[in-house]
C-alpha cells in the first residue's frame, strides 16, 4: 500500500512514521510512504496521488493548510481516504466538513492508529476489489479503478482501461450488475463510466478526464449527474 505523510514537522513525520512501521509489522502489511513537508507540493504532485491508497495530512501547515490541501485532493480524487492530523481537538468538525475518513490528534496516535489502520484497510480493500473478465483477447483480471468507460458496439462490450482496450462477449447489463456499488454510472444504454474519471457534466455533455466527451440523454440527464454529486460527496 502506498501511503503519503505530509506534515512541515519532519519529527511528527518521523513518528507517524515509526507508528505505520509497527502496525505494518505486527499486521504483517507492506507500506510504502511517501513524505511531504507541505500540502502544496503534495497537491502538485499528480502522480504520486494517482498511485497512493491513502494520505495522512497535518491541518496546521504554513503554505496550504491540511484543510485546504484535503477539499482539492478530495476534488480530484473523492474515493482517496484522508486522514487529518493535528494538535488541536477544535478543528474537529472542520475535518467532517471536507469529508475527511478519519480524524486524529497528534498527543492519541499511540493509542488511535492502530484501531484507526484496521478500518480504513477494509475501506480500501473495499474499494480496490480486482475482477476477472474472460476478453476476446484473453483472461484479464482489473481493478475496478482501472476501467474507465465501457462503451457497447455491434454485439460486443468495449473496455476502455488504464492498461489497454478490451473487448467481451457479454451484456451491458451484466456487467453494470457485476460494478454495482463500485463507483460506476449507466449513462445510456451503450455507456457504463467510472465516475473516478469524470471532469464534468453540463448541457447534456459528460467529459472524461481523457478529454472524450459523452452525450447523456434528456431523460437520464438529472438522474446521471445526481449520482455523481452523491459520489462526489456534495448531496
Amino acid at each position: 500500500m502506498n501511503i503519503i505523510i505530509c506534515d512541515d514537522s519532519q519529527n511528527d513525520r518521523k513518528i507517524l512514521i515509526e507508528l505505520l512501521q509497527s502496525y505494518a509489522q505486527e499486521k504483517k502489511q507492506c507500506f510504502e510512504m511517501i513524505e511531504y513537508d507541505s500540502g502544496a507540493s503534495l497537491c502538485e504532485d499528480e502522480s504520486a496521488l494517482q498511485k497512493c491508497q491513502l494520505v495522512f495530512l497535518d491541518i496546521n501547515m504554513e503554505d496550504m493548510d491540511g484543510l485546504k490541501a484535503a477539499i482539492k485532493i478530495k476534488e480530484e480524487y473523492p474515493k482517496l481516504p484522508v486522514v487529518l492530523v493535528t494538535a488541536y481537538m477544535n478543528y474537529a468538525l472542520d475535518g467532517y466538513k471536507v469529508k475527511a475518513s478519519r480524524f486524529l490528534l497528534k498527543d492519541n496516535l499511540t493509542e488511535t492508529i492502530g484501531e484507526c489502520m484496521d478500518d480504513l484497510i477494509v475501506e480500501i480493500q473495499k474499494n480496490s476489489r480486482i475482477l476477472e473478465f474472460s476478453f476476446v483477447e484473453g483472461t484479464r483480471k482489473l481493478h475496478a479503478d482501472d476501467i474507465i468507460y465501457i462503451e457497447t458496439a455491434r454485439h460486443k462490450n468495449i473496455f476502455y482501461t488504464e492498461k489497454g482496450i478490451y473487448s467481451i462477449y457479454k451484456k451491458l447489463d451484466e456487467l453494470e450488475a457485476e460494478l454495482k456499488d463500485m463507483g460506476f454510472v449507466r449513462i445510456h444504454l451503450s455507456f457504463l463510466v467510472n465516475m473516478r474519471y469524470i471532469a464534468k457534466i453540463s448541457s447534456y455533455v459528460l467529459t472524461l478526464t481523457t478529454g472524450k466527451e459523452i452525450s447523456v440523454p434528456k431523460s437520464r440527464y438529472a438522474q446521471v449527474k445526481r449520482q455523481y454529486m452523491l459520489f462526489k460527496g456534495e448531496e
